[in-house]
């Protein structure tokens, strides 16, 4: 205290310490008000939790086939693109099943036209017997024309009993010679009958022993082609458990693949919290890894359909007696904004923490329309059986013949399947039964 100051009486003490502590008040008092207010027009309207964690599709490698690793493409933490190879198995054995399989369809293919070109000959068969049968009635005709001639003149005595037994033996013999024919004209007929059915309906590429050959060449083809590994879709390699000279069987675990450009957050809020929660509500996230410096804008996409005790592999026992509540949890899919997450990558399994704009709920509990579009597709496959296919039209055209050589360009060791069966189908050999030779009368 300075020399002219003077000493603060009681009451102006405890005035002073009245009017802080009703300054304090004050403050405090506003800070609850616009605390409540805030909380009355926004922060009712949020849930919050900390339990969620970045999910993502892990996609398993594995073998469609056995074999020995000779080769790995991969290795963890790498990036892969979609039809890079990952593991490449020893094919050795699958190309051999192949030749045999490529074999055996090259000469179905000759067998089948073989069938096509006996029904040629026997058709010629059909047509040579009935000529055969028609000159037998003809020569059946005189004779029986002879015969007729001499009846009158035998009771005459003009002519003598020895030419009329013979001009008899020749009608008797001929009439002999008529029903051979007839019964070879009817085997040739039965012959070409039973060749018709093998090739009736059917051209040679359909015919159905080309097509079980053709099947098993698609089937030593894909093998070929299985004994490499790709990548079915774009992303990053982890969990690499295949090595160099390992036995593998089909459907081994080899290594696994996380596309880490399609994630989502599964956050598990309590039961408590759900009647608020709608599918479409905004949500902002932010992860453990970034901090607050960081954050994602999501939207609500699901409830689950249970709690994560529902589904864990050993549900808790409620009927024991030794029973204590515990708030329960429910997974809620929030998906994320994709430009957000490639600007900050994600990892599967990291922590978030999420909240939830629940202010508008117009939104459903649970989905109720089907989905469109598949959850994830990949098509590096299909080049596989389509290479089959040609592979196989290939054979066919290179064995039809003349005819399906000058039709096909079997210089390439590919073509397309689609243009091969084009060409193919110009090799086609009539099937349809024929009709029987029309007989003439059958002289009595």
């Amino acid at each position: 205290m300075t020399a002219n100051s003077e000493p603060l009486t009681a009451n102006e003490s405890n005035t002073a310490r009245r009017r802080g502590v009703t300054l304090i008040a004050a403050a405090v008092a506003l800070v609850a008000i616009g605390w409540g207010g805030w909380h009355w027009a926004n922060g009712r309207h949020v849930e919050t939790t900390d339990n969620a964690y970045v999910a993502g599709n892990v996609v398993q490698i594995t073998p469609q086939i056995g074999g020995t690793v000779v080769s790995i493409g991969a290795d963890d933490t790498d990036f892969v693109k979609a039809g890079q190879l990952l593991v490449k198995l020893d094919p050795a054995d699958a190309r051999v099943a192949l030749e045999q399989a490529e074999a055996q369809l090259a000469q179905t293919v000759r067998e089948v036209r073989t069938l096509y070109a006996n029904n040629s000959t026997l058709k010629a068969q059909v047509s040579l017997r009935s000529a055969d049968l028609a000159r037998a009635q003809a020569d059946a005709a005189r004779a029986q024309d002879d015969v007729n001639r001499r009846t009158p003149l035998m009771a005459s005595g003009a002519v003598g009993k020895e030419e009329f037994q013979h001009a008899t033996a020749q009608l008797a013999a001929a009439k002999s010679t008529v029903a051979a024919a007839q019964s070879a004209v009817l085997a040739a007929q039965e012959q070409l009958a039973a060749s018709q059915t093998q090739t009736e309906g059917t051209s040679i590429e359909q015919h159905p022993n080309v097509q079980r050959a053709s099947a098993r060449v698609r089937e030593a083809y894909l093998a070929v082609q299985r004994a490499q590994l790709v990548a079915p879709l774009d992303g990053h390699v982890a969990k690499r458990g295949v090595q160099v000279g390992q036995r593998v069987q089909a459907g081994a675990p080899l290594m696994t693949l996380v596309p880490l450009n399609d994630l989502w957050v599964d956050a598990n809020f309590k039961e408590s919290q759900l009647k608020t929660l709608r599918i479409g509500q905004p949500a902002e996230l932010e992860a453990d890894v970034y901090g607050t410096k960081v954050v994602y804008h999501g939207t609500v996409t699901g409830l689950g359909a249970g709690t994560g005790a529902a589904f864990a592999l050993l549900p808790a026992q409620n009927a024991t007696g030794n029973w204590i509540k515990v708030v329960q949890r429910v997974p809620v899919r929030i998906a994320l904004d994709p430009k957000e997450v490639a600007e900050h990558p994600l990892r599967v399994g990291l922590s978030m923490e999420v909240k939830v704009d629940t202010a508008d709920q117009s939104g459903k509990t649970l989905a109720d329309t089907q989905r469109t579009t598949p959850v994830a597709a990949t098509a590096v496959f299909d080049e596989q059986f389509k290479a089959a296919d040609d592979e196989v039209a290939h054979i066919i055209a290179a064995n039809l013949g003349r005819s399906g050589k000058s039709a096909v360009a079997v210089a390439s060791p590919k073509v397309g399947s689609q243009q091969a069966v084009q060409a193919v189908q110009a090799q086609k050999h009539a099937s349809a039964p024929v009709q029987p030779a029309v007989q003439a009368p059958v002289v009595q």
